[in-house]
């Protein structure tokens, strides 16, 4: 170990505790990424209990010239938040900061530190009477930081955002060590440039996210969930069309499933019982809340279900008789990227189109992908309520996945992602960009938008320490 080197891992060992800088050992943990697909070797992992241990770290590791890289809960799917293999890079570990430090009632405001999980969050805002309506698989592992450097999605967009409308104020640590306390609850502040937005979905990239003031809502009286068989995604959109008029914002959930998604969960969760509904290439899974009574819920609810039915748009349809069927409903849409774990590495895709657009384009796909890929079996499942789909490609039946990946992702992004971008969507929805995308969000992303984007990053992170090589391309040296 270089005398430099020795002499930061020291100053972290004094600022932190020496029991909270690993540097040996097994550090699989926060060195390799959620779907095992990298490995990196970090210089040290890192965790502070305080911003500003936070602001201490920052500093001397800029002292240092280190580059760190911020870490929730390492649920990233885009290779966001593990080091490289240089061996240089300080892995900042948040997750002792896992206080709720205020609840709001009146202001409808809860203040937690970013290492927090998210189902914690959850929990403190019920506890309160209200609600917190971010969900997503994995909150029972991801923090609020983390959802908040990505601008998570998950299942409730539809009726309340992204994690972005759901936050008011941050509290972050600048690139060179400083502290911006932004953490305000309020909802109407106009008093120059949103910094606040500048460090959501940022990736780490401009600064660490230490905590953030969050919004809540008044626990719903009723909500309820229904599973429904569709001939086709063109039925779901109708289907969705059609609830949207009925239910209004009463509409929280609205996700898509095909045929073979499902097959996957049974196949490797037979435990998990799918509804004996007729057969069909596509199911969805609606919820809809209610502030008045359950009964005036339920009564919409299977309305809405009836002209579903008449109109065509359903095939079959069920309604959760309870809260424990309605999670068992849940349960197997969740369970969709544990199945295709389980079958294999496969190609992940988190797209965003016009609403509107999904029925051409999956069709478009499907068809080009079984041309170029005899045997292709596509995994297409997501939040069809807000345009995001989760449009996955898995390896032929027989075919080594691994092998499959590693000679075929290439072709097979680039024939989705120019459709994508064909059809006007987004390639990225919800999962960021990440280390793997950084190529393809310069091949698509304007010269314009990328310049702008550039000189955010200069301005902010001028020595490129900030999580380097995420989002944008490393500069030339």
């Amino acid at each position: 170990m270089k005398p430099q080197t020795e002499a930061l891992i020291e100053t972290l060992r004094r600022t932190v505790g020496p029991a909270h800088v690993l540097t040996d050992g097994d550090l699989t943990a926060w060195e390799k990424d959620w779907r095992r697909r990298v490995r990196g070797k970090a210089l040290a992992v890192v965790r502070p209990a305080t911003t500003a241990q936070v602001a201490q770290v920052v500093r001397a590791c800029a002292a240092a010239g280190a580059a760190i890289v911020p870490q929730g809960g390492n649920t990233g799917l885009v290779v966001g938040s593990t080091p490289d293999a240089s061996g240089t890079q300080v892995v900042l570990s948040l997750t002792r900061m896992n206080a709720v430090r205020a609840v709001d009632p009146a202001n409808l405001t809860l203040t937690a530190e970013a290492g927090c999980v998210l189902q914690a969050v959850q929990l403190r805002a019920e506890e309160s009477g209200l609600l917190f309506p971010l969900s997503l698989a994995a909150e029972g592992s991801c923090t609020i930081g983390g959802n908040l450097a990505t601008n998570a999605g998950g299942t409730q967009v539809l009726r309340y955002g992204n994690t972005r409308e759901l936050c008011l104020g941050l509290e972050v640590v600048t690139a060179q060590g400083e502290v911006w306390d932004g953490l305000t609850g309020l909802r109407k502040d106009n008093t120059g440039y949103d910094l606040r937005d500048l460090f959501i979905g940022s990736e780490g990239t401009l600064g660490v996210i230490t905590a953030a003031t969050l919004k809540l809502h008044p626990l719903p009286a009723a909500r309820l969930t229904a599973w429904a068989a569709l001939p086709s995604l063109a039925a779901a959109v109708a289907l969705l069309a059609l609830a949207q008029r009925r239910l209004g914002a009463g509409l929280t959930g609205f996700e898509v499933m095909n045929r073979f998604a499902l097959d996957l969960v049974a196949r490797h969760f037979p435990q998990l019982r799918q509804p004996q509904l007729q057969d069909a290439p596509y199911c969805v899974l609606l919820e809809a809340s209610d502030h008045e009574s359950e009964a005036h819920a339920r009564a919409q609810f299977e309305q809405l279900l009836e002209s579903a039915l008449d109109d065509g748009c359903a095939l079959d349809a069920v309604v959760a008789e309870s809260l424990a069927q309605a999670r068992e409903l849940w349960h197997l849409r969740e369970s969709i990227p544990l199945a295709q774990a389980e079958e294999g590495l496969n190609i992940k895709h988190d797209i965003s189109l016009p609403v509107s657009r999904i029925p051409a384009f999956c069709t478009a796909t499907d068809a080009q992908l079984a041309q170029a890929i005899p045997g292709v079996r596509l995994v297409n499942f997501g939040h069809l309520g807000d345009g995001n789909l989760h449009y996955n490609v898995q390896a032929p039946e027989g075919v080594d996945a691994a092998a499959f990946l590693q000679g075929e992702e290439a072709r097979i992004n680039a024939l989705v992602f120019d459709a994508v971008q064909a059809h006007g969507g987004s390639i990225s929805a919800e999962h960021g960009v990440g280390s793997l995308k950084v190529h393809e969000l310069e091949q698509r992303k304007s010269p314009v938008a990328l310049a702008l984007m550039r000189a955010i990053k200069q301005a902010l992170d001028p020595r490129n320490l900030m999580n380097p090589g995420r989002v944008l391309r490393e500069p030339a040296q």
